[in-house]
């Protein structure tokens, strides 16, 4: 299942780089044993700072490559070369200029071929039967259902319910939850202290505060954006529990222009990992027995920044919102 035209294209510079090279995938380096991270006053590791996930490894593992998991390092470089020299990738044919787009330039650490890790296929899992999955139109002439639960694009301009979530400032297209890289403000900023937990997403500056320990969830009826988060220490690893996502977004959206099924059901598990002095390993569980036939995991190493969080005044500065709806109107029988 590859939903993303992004990687689509990914795909094809990996076949370029992978047909000469032909070898055979090496393990991935284990991080070196003995190391202990950084902690705070209650013992657990300091997790606090500025964290980029940019990365050209997909998040689906090309079809062409099978169970190729890894590459080698010289693989990885020649991807990385070529990737470079192919430039930002077309969506659809409409696209920022080359300054705005931010995807990064290295595969993740490991080298691993994708960022799923479970199944081992690489690949998200089939839909249940039943399932239809949302696909979006950035010139909003497809038929459509509301509610509209992909992040940008939409069916038409009658109103903002018509647009995507991301359009309409409501979520960023790679804030998630759960978090997944994307074409620019792939930033994250942690707040700590004992008893709670803040993340603040760059894109659309969404900020999740979890408690941490035992605190009870909101009853069932109370559905949220972002879900109802609550946090745990598991050793050094912190574990992010969240439900109650409201139906009007998606049980996952594998890219901006996608959502598959509805948030009612989602359940998702995040971990965050200091594995070392610049890098917090963040992993997601995604189970929706409602969307998928099975749960699926995805690991994305995060690496540490010295740049600050940027505020992004998504309300402020919609005119593209304005421009789209005003357009629609003069479209409309007079």
């Amino acid at each position: 299942m590859n939903f993303n035209p992004i990687e689509t294209r990914w795909a094809l510079v990996l076949l370029i780089v992978l047909l000469p090279l032909a070898t055979t995938a090496q393990p991935s380096k284990e991080a070196s044993s003995g190391w202990s991270p950084p902690r705070g006053s209650d013992g657990h590791p300091n997790l606090q700072g500025v964290w980029d996930f940019r990365t050209i490894t997909p998040l689906e593992r090309p079809a062409i490559l099978g169970d190729k998991e890894v590459l080698t390092d010289e693989e990885a470089a020649a991807f990385e070369e070529q990737a470079a020299r192919a430039g930002v990738p077309q969506l659809n044919g409409f696209t920022y200029n080359d300054f705005w787009w931010d995807f990064g330039t290295n595969v993740a650490d490991g080298n691993r071929t994708s960022l799923i890790v479970d199944p081992p296929t690489g690949r998200i899992p089939d839909v249940v039967a039943d399932m239809r999955p949302q696909f979006g139109s950035l010139t909003g002439d497809v038929p459509g259902l509301r509610p509209v639960r992909y992040r940008t694009g939409g069916i038409g301009a009658s109103g903002p319910e018509d647009r995507g979530l991301a359009e309409r400032c409501i979520l960023g297209f790679n804030s998630g939850p759960p978090m997944v890289p994307s074409g620019y403000n792939n930033n994250i900023q942690l707040f700590q202290t004992t008893d709670h937990v803040v993340i603040l997403n760059e894109m659309v500056h969404d900020a999740r505060i979890v408690p941490l320990g035992e605190q009870s969830r909101l009853p069932n009826n109370v559905r949220q954006w972002m879900g109802n988060s609550r946090g745990r220490w598991d050793g050094d690893t912190l574990v992010i529990e969240t439900t109650n996502f409201t139906d009007k977004t998606a049980s996952f959206s594998p890219s901006a222009m996608v959502a598959l099924g509805s948030g009612g059901e989602l359940h998702l598990i995040e971990r965050f990992t200091l594995v070392g002095i610049n890098t917090l390993l963040y992993e997601f569980t995604v189970s929706d027995p409602l969307t998928f036939t099975r749960s699926f995991t995805a690991a994305i190493p995060m690496k540490r920044s010295n740049m600050p969080i940027y505020e992004y005044a998504c309300h402020e500065g919609n005119y593209g919102m304005v421009n789209l709806l005003s357009g629609g109107r003069a479209e409309d029988p007079q």
